[in-house]
């Protein structure tokens, strides 16, 4: 999904920055959603209506009201009374309500995300659809220099192939997220944006449908991200991400390119790590060529040598006992399709299956469980009243937190990997 909106799972998810997305509402793919709506039910004649159908329709009258206010603002903003109409069939979902504020107390490690993201179910599937679409993808490839593989993973992340991008309808999600206000203003915009691309013909409104946070098609495009990004690759005049792979495919290709994506590079390789390597160096903001890394003793695990990057960081997605990577620009457009580094990791890792290449060499340290949200709290405010400044005790890993993890863990003579385990909670000094 572009998860600027979700993620909750990391939330591209697209405005796609994971988030994200949210960063993250998940990192996960789009979910179909209920797309009925809880009608208030008329009391019987004669009888007092009860004080949950009263509520059930003063909801929906203020439901009305919003979005009668705005189709005001869509009709001074340049939207049509034709397209203007599609307003009138929208339905309040207040199950959409319970997922935006559901903040899910227990997390996956990232082994346990990949596992399931790049299954060998999922890369046998993705080589299928590679040869399939090879014309297309091709296509793609040479004009906004992306990988074919790279749009199979993405395809494959966001949808499974096509098989699943949600049932719900993109207008009523939005508005539903819009009157709820608690992210009225992106979700106004959002809207605003699906009725414009109603307007232009792309596609009409009974077949705008997608996840529940509004991301729509095969490969999760929110209608901003739509406008900006979508390609009518197949020449019938309209960009088509729910049925036209060629429009599905040059869109993502052109999104990614459009964000960073840099022709001809890597988006990044598992490596060994030198004896001795300063894990305070595995860091986002540490920045150097692969090889200025290689001479500092870094290796690619297959013995080649590392690809030719200008600008890599190195990545420890499970802390010191876990695999290593050198990451590139073309890891970072990825992530500014859904601001997730579990997700981002997770579509390199397909795209090379998915093109033949192995899989990740390093064991994964599967014997550490995750911290759970409230754990992660109890870590930030311990950091915090420690003087190690964590940031604000949200139970969400940021960089604020794991500078402090890392900093703790140097005062306790630990790999400084800003890795939290319950190991490491179980040692926090006391206030």
């Amino acid at each position: 999904m572009h998860r600027a909106a979700r993620r909750r799972h990391p939330m591209p998810r697209l405005v796609r920055l994971s988030t994200l997305a949210l960063a993250m509402l998940l990192a996960s793919c789009a979910t179909p959603e209920p797309s009925s709506v809880s009608q208030p039910v008329p009391p019987a004649s004669g009888q007092p209506s009860s004080p949950s159908s009263a509520q059930d329709a003063q909801l929906q009258q203020r439901f009305a009201q919003w979005v009668g206010s705005f189709k005001e603002s869509a009709r001074t903003a340049g939207v049509n009374e034709a397209t203007l109409r599609a307003l009138d069939s929208v339905q309040y979902l207040p199950r959409l309500v319970e997922l935006d504020r559901a903040q899910p107390e227990f997390t996956r490690a990232p082994w346990q995300y990949l596992d399931n993201a790049v299954s060998a179910q999922r890369v046998a599937q993705g080589q299928d659809k590679l040869q399939q679409l090879r014309a297309p993808l091709d296509a793609a490839a040479a004009r906004y220099g992306v990988p074919a593989e790279i749009v199979v993973a993405i395809w494959g992340m966001e949808s499974n192939y096509g098989g699943n991008y949600g049932n719900t309808p993109t207008l009523s999600a939005l508005a539903t997220l819009g009157f709820d206000g608690r992210r009225e203003a992106w979700a106004r915009s959002e809207l605003l944006a699906a009725l414009r691309i109603i307007q232009a013909g792309d596609i009409d409104q009974a077949h705008m449908i997608g996840s529940w946070a509004g991301a729509m098609g095969q490969t999760q495009f929110m209608p901003s991200a739509f406008i900006s990004y979508a390609v009518d690759a197949d020449g019938d005049g309209r960009r088509d991400i729910w049925g036209s792979m060629p429009d599905v495919i040059a869109s993502t290709a052109n999104f990614l390119s459009r964000s960073g994506w840099q022709p001809g590079q890597a988006w990044g390789a598992e490596v060994q790590l030198p004896q001795g390597f300063d894990f305070v160096r595995a860091d986002p903001a540490v920045r150097q060529s692969s090889a200025q890394w290689e001479a500092e003793g870094l290796r690619s695990v297959d013995g080649r040598p590392l690809p030719a990057l200008a600008d890599a960081s190195v990545f420890l997605p499970a802390g010191a006992r876990g695999p290593a990577f050198v990451l590139g620009p073309n890891f970072r457009a990825i992530l500014r399709y859904n601001n997730s580094t579990n997700y981002a990791l997770a579509v390199g890792l397909l795209a090379q299956r998915v093109a033949g290449g192995a899989d990740v060499q390093a064991p994964w340290p599967r014997d550490v469980a995750p911290l759970s949200r409230s754990q992660v709290r109890e870590l930030q405010e311990g950091l915090n009243a420690a003087g190690l400044d964590a940031g604000t005790p949200d139970g969400v890993m940021g960089p604020a937190t794991r500078s402090a993890v890392r900093r703790l863990q140097q005062k306790l003579g630990l790999p400084a990997d800003g890795y939290p385990t319950a190991e490491l909670l179980g040692k926090m000094p006391a206030p």
